[in-house]
């Protein structure tokens, strides 16, 4: 597996704050503890280039990555439970969908939902979104390395049978940050989406 060229360009509290970078941009999104920097730190094959912390919440600002100088990678903060303020939580929803709504150069959304529990109220409210603002999202199942295969398998039917009527919908696909399982795939679905 080859590590990818990937730089921390800048962290942002604020629209005014995006970088105004001229590259097609993937947006990792999800609730709170779902996993989002492992995965980036997975794809990039780097430890610490995202920040991981066993507290949920831990991304407060959207982090931008430039990789390979290809393409954009933007961590977003969680959505719902964290350990903070509702208030503070508030601030991270508009902060996400200011992003989501008004970012010209998104290219795709990873959508990521914990493969271990059924899709959350928040999961299937950012699925819909998604959809009826016409956003290209791919949904990624993660921690699969915690489940066994016969509940993958179910989880993933679930999710697919739930897109099935989906137009935006790019795919289901399964991912280890432990092990990289589904690295690849995802990979280049990417690489499909910003070209």
């Amino acid at each position: 597996m080859k590590q990818l060229n990937a730089e921390f360009v800048k962290s942002a509290a604020k629209y005014e704050q995006f970088p105004n970078l001229n590259l097609p941009e993937v947006a990792f999104s999800g609730r709170s503890n779902v996993g989002k920097s492992s995965l980036i730190n997975s794809i990039i094959l780097r430890r610490n280039l995202a920040l991981v912390s066993s507290t949920p919440g831990k991304t407060k600002l959207i982090n931008f990555f430039s990789v390979e100088n290809k393409w954009t990678c933007a961590d977003l903060p969680g959505f719902g439970f964290a350990s903070v303020s509702k208030e503070q939580r508030e601030v991270w929803r508009k902060l996400n969908f200011e992003y989501l709504e008004k970012r010209q150069n998104l290219k795709l959304i990873c959508a990521l939902v914990d493969s271990r529990h059924d899709p959350t109220d928040t999961d299937l409210a950012l699925i819909e979104w998604y959809e009826h603002n016409d956003k290209k999202f791919l949904i990624i199942l993660t921690k699969v390395d915690k489940i066994n295969k016969k509940l993958l398998e179910e989880r993933t039917k679930q999710l697919k049978t739930l897109v099935s009527e989906c137009k935006n919908a790019v795919d289901v696909i399964a991912y280890s940050a432990k092990t990289n399982q589904g690295r690849d795939e995802l990979l280049a679905i990417i690489k499909k989406n910003i070209n």
